[in-house]
């Protein structure tokens, strides 16, 4: 029997249809520890850089440590993850080299006992580095703190990483500047405090890392990313997360201890002026 249903109307269902099944879900990786204002900065980014695109976005629970994580992405368990890039990881997954905390990841405040002040205010570099710092056993910066000939003690468990620092184990826990205030909420009850003088600073990045089999999702993304770069919103998004906790943590007034980097190897990178922090 013939349909009375105009040929338009079949012809817009046809395309719902067909634009629904061409909808790919992305699995992307979630923290399962308190999640910050960084962490919502970077959903955000993420979403506003796939906007438009036939994605849907799919938050799944991954292990705490990072590198567990990003092997997950090679064996096709999570699409997309982030963290601070070194060779090792490129080789894991393919990085997308827009950093996403513009550089800043690798500008270091110490955190440390409320009482110790005192202890950190007149001393040079290598005062410092007889000081034993914490950090997590597979992150990059733990090699980075070594090869400067920093003291670094490595260790697994993130929460008990603040711990450490306040029952005297170690001296300091050295966290991006985007990281230290909402950490410092959290963890202020252990009588911790934002050290005020100094400032370890080394060229770092934090990117998008997608697994290698999803040539089209890293390319949609890098592409979204360089978008937001040249029409501002990426900016304005960094800013309305961080400006004002940057604001007040006296960054220009600082003693700025410099630190090589060997691990983060675009140094090209470095002459895009528009990728980093400019404060």
């Amino acid at each position: 029997m013939r349909t009375n249903v105009p040929y338009c109307f079949i012809a817009l269902i046809s395309l719902l249809t067909c634009s629904v099944a061409a909808t790919e879900i992305v699995k992307v990786a979630k923290e399962q520890r308190k999640l910050y204002p960084r962490d919502d900065y970077i959903v955000s980014l993420l979403e506003l850089a796939l906007a438009n695109q036939p994605y849907q976005l799919q938050h799944v629970p991954v292990h705490p440590h990072q590198q567990r994580t990003l092997l997950k992405l090679s064996q096709g368990d999570v699409d997309i993850h982030w963290g601070m890039t070194s060779p090792d990881r490129e080789a894991i997954a393919t990085a997308i080299p827009i950093p996403i905390f513009k550089g800043l990841i690798g500008k270091r405040i110490a955190l440390i006992k409320d009482d110790r002040q005192s202890d950190f205010t007149a001393i040079d570099s290598d005062k410092l580095k007889q000081f034993t710092a914490v950090q997590g056993h597979d992150w990059p910066d733990t090699k980075i703190l070594a090869q400067n000939g920093y003291r670094v003690k490595a260790f697994a468990h993130y929460k008990a990483m603040f711990t450490l620092v306040s029952r005297g184990q170690v001296d300091y826990f050295p966290r991006s500047v985007i990281e230290i205030q909402d950490e410092l909420l959290e963890f202020k009850p252990l009588g911790l405090a934002i050290e005020t003088a100094h400032l370890i600073n080394y060229p770092a990045a934090f990117y998008f890392f997608v697994n290698k089999e999803k040539t089209a999702l890293a390319n949609a993304l890098q592409a979204g990313l360089t978008e937001m770069i040249a029409d501002g919103r990426f900016d304005k998004l960094f800013d309305d997360y961080f400006a004002e906790g940057l604001s007040q943590l006296n960054l220009a007034k600082r003693e700025i201890h410099y630190l090589e980097n060997d691990y983060f190897t675009n140094t090209a990178l470095l002459q895009n002026k528009a990728l980093w922090y400019k404060k």
